[in-house]
């Protein structure tokens, strides 16, 4: 048997090795740039597994376990989590390359060739511990292009879900597909609203997206905002009429997910800007007058200054304002600059924020540990209503192994679930044997 062992071990420390190689690249870069060398990697996955497959059938034993097991080490353990110091960064990559491939512009416009990349990640995800992460992040980015529309392709996107399906189970995925029913009745919604609109129409054209709570990974807006008056009657007959469509219905109203087009009539030449709602709300104020101070367009806003702030920094930076000053205050004045020019007619400045990109991946990680902590206590009292009486060690046993397809659950994490179920009274210790529980039905 030693004589055995040792081509196994070498061959899974020599995988091991080449496969931490080619990850030290991700180490000191963005998440941004690490996501689109993602690709390389899975390039030489995919040629190590075709290298293997030669042998497979000759000498399984040397070759097959060997790779599954040097795979979910440097996936797992690498130099971007190293230098994050946690097992996450791992599953968040993969989940960013997925948004690459998947939105409007990615470099493979192929369906075929976007089927086999799509089905490349699936291989690198089989060896992925904290699929919830993965499952967290892939919400997030599929919740902004579907609002955004920025899906490259409708049948990829369905694609993938089936892939991740398959790999995890309905439960795995049954958010995400009702995401995409949302997207369809909103459809409906706002066909059955213009209609209503006969007689009465707008002054401008209009589209909403409604929501459920539940199943988007969108929290209720954190901060104020007041809508322009132009806008302000289009918000109102919606609300009316859901209101009068869906009894007992409730709107909260996500302005920093929307976004809407402004057409420019005060430059040389028309231009249709392409905005979110602050953006709109900031440069509408400019209807009135070429000059407003910066506190003038927060009193009009209502937004928090540190948003204001990246709001107008963006529109100083696309040179659509100018600013008396170089760093803003609340009596800086703030000018629209008349002689804009850009070789587009059509210009997008709806960037995304760093106030909100921060905010995000603290929430997502915060959202993760929860979910996580449900997912233990219910693994647990499950275990315990099967076995009625079960010993410690024999609980966390079951409790990982039943809990290993979604994620690696931690010792102490467990232990504290058991000790809010005792408090909750699910559980029982026993007076005599500290390490036997007993479940209370």
């Amino acid at each position: 048997m030693d004589s055995m062992r040792t081509p196994f071990s070498l061959q899974e420390q020599h995988q091991t090795r080449c496969g931490r190689v080619e990850l030290d690249c991700f180490s000191g870069v963005s998440l941004a740039t690490a996501a689109g060398r993602l690709g390389d990697l899975l390039d030489w996955n995919n040629s190590l597994f075709c290298f293997d497959s030669l042998e497979l059938e000759r000498f399984p034993w040397l070759f097959c376990l060997p790779l599954l097991q040097s795979c979910a080490v440097f996936v797992n353990k690498n130099a971007v989590t190293r230098a994050a110091g946690s097992s996450a960064k791992s599953p968040e990559l993969l989940a960013r390359y997925c948004d690459s491939l998947l939105k409007k512009g990615s470099k493979i416009s192929d369906e075929a060739d976007l089927e086999t990349e799509l089905g490349r990640v699936m291989v690198v995800f089989n060896f992925v511990e904290d699929k919830d992460v993965f499952q967290k992040f892939y919400s997030k980015m599929l919740a902004k292009r579907l609002v955004q529309h920025l899906s490259a392709s409708d049948d990829a996107e369905a694609s993938m879900i089936s892939k991740l399906k398959g790999a995890c189970g309905y439960e795995y995925t049954s958010k995400i597909q009702k995401m995409f029913q949302d997207i369809g009745l909103s459809k409906d919604l706002t066909d059955q609203f213009k209609v209503s609109l006969k007689g009465n129409p707008l002054d401008i054209e209009f589209s909403i997206q409604v929501l459920s709570s539940g199943s988007w990974p969108f929290g209720a807006p954190n901060c104020n905002f007041a809508l322009p008056p132009q806008l302000e009657r289009v918000h109102a007959r919606f609300g009316q009429y859901y209101a009068n469509k869906h009894n007992g219905r409730k709107l909260t109203w996500l302005y920093s997910m929307s976004k809407g087009e402004l057409v420019t009539t005060c430059f040389k030449n028309k231009y249709t800007l392409q905005a979110s709602t602050y953006q709109i709300a900031v440069l509408l104020q400019f209807n009135d007058s070429v000059d407003c101070t910066f506190q003038q367009l927060q009193e009009s806003t209502m937004l928090k200054e540190d948003v204001l702030m990246q709001v107008v920094g963006i529109l100083l930076k696309c040179k659509l304002l100018t600013c008396d000053a170089k760093d803003i205050k609340p009596d800086s004045v703030l000018s629209l600059f008349l002689g804009y020019r850009n070789k587009k007619t059509r210009i997008n400045i709806n960037v995304p924020m760093k106030t909100e990109q921060k905010a995000e991946a603290e929430s997502t990680q915060k959202n993760v540990e929860d979910d996580r902590k449900i997912l233990i206590q219910a693994s647990i009292v499950r275990i315990a209503k099967m076995r009625r009486a079960i010993g410690h060690q024999q609980l966390l046993g079951e409790v990982l192994n039943q809990l290993s397809s979604r994620f690696k659950a931690r010792v102490p994490i467990i232990k504290q679930c058991i000790d809010v179920l005792i408090e909750k009274e699910y559980l029982r210790r026993d007076e005599q044997k500290k390490d036997m529980y007993f479940y209370l039905a």
